[in-house]
């Protein structure tokens, strides 16, 4: 196997993730089931895609300029993305973030430079997002707002690249998409051009239940609706418990041997029901994090100790 060329700077490790198939936890022979895992990225997760994606055309475009301050609101993971690039091209970086976070993602952000700036205790993403407007309007020559919810550089980067490298990889056999909903450029980029390729494609939405535990996701009923979400793009649309979601992560780790996060339990529970219903066809996920993060969570237990 040919050794790859050295890379001028770590953003050039951003996606070509690996395509991997399910095959304990999916009693389907005849609908296999195809993972994106996400977790190759050099930080561990799908928004890694979509912070260089924004920050590189903010570039071009000329939005954003040497001495200003990324802005956004967080989860986690893109703003540790955010924190990446930004320390990369030398940019500051502010996150603001509810306090129910991991402790990892906190130190993560912090690691690589970042500012946090905390919702209040009971605060969650609507409020994170609404902080970091706030912060934004206050000051906007300091500041270029990413706005991942709003933002259409979101779903390119899912639809120039991540949809072509499952067609790719796939060989073109895609029947069945199932991803979860967060700031939803991923489902609109990969199921837009994804039905492109094949027009009889059917999507699959994935939410988590309310008042959920399930980091990084929004149930679209009680949350705001990101900006960049297009329905007429889901043909299904599922809820998934947050007990479902917990143990199908940790089955993922135990029986395929993939450590992710919470809500790569939400998309692989979520796509086991679809193969245990269809019984035929390809059916592809996405796993949008490794499961580091999330060790200090009752994610993943300390489990039994020495007999």
């Amino acid at each position: 196997m040919e050794t790859p060329s050295a890379c001028d700077t770590i953003l050039e490790t951003i996606g070509h993730t690996p395509l991997v198939r399910i095959r304990r936890m999916n009693p389907e022979p005849e609908a296999p089931i195809y993972a994106k895992i996400e977790g190759f990225n050099p930080m561990g997760s799908v928004k890694e895609r979509i912070t260089q994606r924004i920050v590189e055309e903010a570039e071009r475009r000329g939005d954003l300029k040497p001495g200003m301050t990324l802005l956004e609101s967080s989860s986690g993971n893109t703003g540790i993305g955010l924190a990446m690039v930004g320390a990369v091209k030398g940019y500051r970086v502010v996150i603001t973030m509810a306090q129910r976070v991991s402790i990892e993602r906190r130190q993560i952000l912090r690691a690589l430079g970042a500012e946090i700036v905390f919702t209040s205790r009971e605060g969650g993403s609507d409020e994170a997002w609404d902080l970091a407007d706030a912060l934004y309007a206050r000051d906007p020559a300091r500041y270029f707002r990413v706005g991942q919810y709003v933002n259409p550089d979101n779903t390119l980067a899912h639809y120039e690249g991540t949809a072509e490298e499952v067609w790719r990889q796939t060989g073109g056999r895609v029947d069945w998409l199932v991803l979860t909903l967060g700031t939803c450029g991923t489902l609109v980029g990969m199921a837009r051009r994804l039905k492109e390729r094949n027009a009889a494609l059917k999507v699959v939405s994935v939410e988590p239940q309310p008042r959920h535990a399930q980091q990084g996701l929004r149930n679209m009923t009680e949350s705001r609706v990101p900006v960049i979400m297009d329905w007429s793009l889901v043909d299904e649309r599922m809820t998934v418990m947050d007990a479902d979601a917990f143990e199908t992560a940790r089955d993922l780790a135990r029986r395929e041997g993939i450590f992710a996060g919470i809500s790569s339990g939400t998309a692989m529970f979520a796509a086991l029901q679809v193969a245990r219903r269809v019984k035929r066809g390809h059916i592809v996920t996405l796993l949008p994090d490794r499961g580091e993060k999330y060790l200090s969570t009752p994610l993943y237990p300390e489990g039994p100790g020495p007999s």
